[in-house]
């Protein structure tokens, strides 16, 4: 529950100038929520010893809006895009930090609402907020908050996880549905009604990946979460770094109706859309059976499929065919879609 002890309603210029309503903003607000050792001692600086293994670092700035839509809101958001960028190359994050853009005239108690919830997305991760920054500016400078989080995480040795790594030949898996998240800020964003409500994915993806990585940790290439772009930005952003091209097939590829339904009026193709609780798993042909079972015992992943293959292309193309049996190139992304979506 929001508490409504602050005895300002709104953030004014005050509470980012470094006295004693911006200390009195951060012990009520930041230190409360977050709290953990770290962020008690209230220095400029987290200080910690991380564990053996090969450090990963991801920084993040979340701009989306509606600042709350259904499945979330900028603070989860915030939370689980920085640690599923983390959790890409296999690593297991360990902390974040965070760094709020406050505009002047915001309301307390959403901002309190945001700072829950991204308490609430960081305890469930187990990935405590050990550090971050407050900045206050002018109305009109902000559209209400920016967040950036900044991810800290391992990877143990013997895994080798990167977006170089796909070869002809391997799967293509997908943990679940796509076009959730950004078809559910549109949704909101244009105030649109649908049969079924449309939610977004956002959801940290480490336990799953956890869970794949223990039982195919060296048949594992390439992870990605499609979020800008979807997943067609993702695969050919592999399928370049590689050197390989792609070919998909449409009817594994698993939209929701919903979701299918709200693309095709707005033209939209799903393909494109933002996810930001999916992830693609590039992986050994051997090894997909076994992971695809993994993935489905995991709440994140009871829809995954194999989607498709890396297969050589000197272009770099990703081809796929398509319930008419045909074959079409998807392209990558021009311009974006839909703004603002995370």
């Amino acid at each position: 529950m929001v508490s409504s002890h602050f005895s300002d309603a709104r953030i004014n210029l005050s509470h980012g100038g470094g006295g004693r309503a911006m200390a009195r903003l951060i012990d009520n607000l930041f230190i409360k929520h977050f709290a953990n050792p770290w962020l008690e001692q209230r220095s400029d600086n987290a200080v910690f010893v991380p564990p053996p293994g090969r450090l990963v670092v991801s920084t993040d700035s979340h701009v989306v809006s509606p600042l709350f839509f259904p499945g979330g809101d900028i603070g989860s958001l915030a939370v689980h895009g920085t640690l599923n960028d983390v959790a890409m190359s296999g690593a297991k994050p360990l902390y974040l930090t965070a760094a709020f853009i406050i505009e002047e005239g915001f309301a307390y108690q959403a901002l309190e609402q945001i700072v829950i919830s991204m308490a609430a997305a960081a305890s469930q991760a187990g990935t405590p907020i050990i550090t971050g920054d407050t900045k206050v500016v002018e109305r009109g400078k902000a559209d209400g908050v920016f967040i950036t989080t900044t991810g800290i995480g391992v990877v143990a040795e013997g895994i080798d996880i990167s977006s170089e790594r796909a070869v002809p030949g391997a799967s293509v898996l997908l943990s679940g549905s796509i076009g959730d998240h950004g078809m559910a800020i549109m949704a909101s964003r244009e105030q649109l009604k649908f049969a079924s409500d449309i939610v977004s994915d956002s959801a940290a993806l480490h336990d799953l990946i956890a869970n794949m990585v223990a039982v195919a940790p060296a048949a594992i290439r390439c992870l990605r979460d499609p979020t800008r772009g979807g997943i067609a930005a993702a695969l050919n952003e592999l399928a370049q770094q590689s050197g390989v091209g792609m070919l998909l097939n449409e009817a594994a590829i698993p939209v929701q109706a919903s979701v299918r339904a709200a693309c095709e009026i707005l033209g939209l193709d799903p393909l494109y859309v933002a996810n930001e609780g999916k992830l693609l798993c590039i992986c050994d042909a051997d090894a997909a059976e076994p992971l695809l079972q993994v993935m489905r015992h995991h709440p994140l992943g009871r829809a995954a499929a194999m989607i498709g293959q890396v297969v050589e292309d000197p272009g770099h193309y990703v081809e796929m065919i398509t319930d008419f049996g045909g074959r079409r190139i998807v392209d990558w992304p021009l311009g974006e879609q839909l703004p603002r979506i995370c």
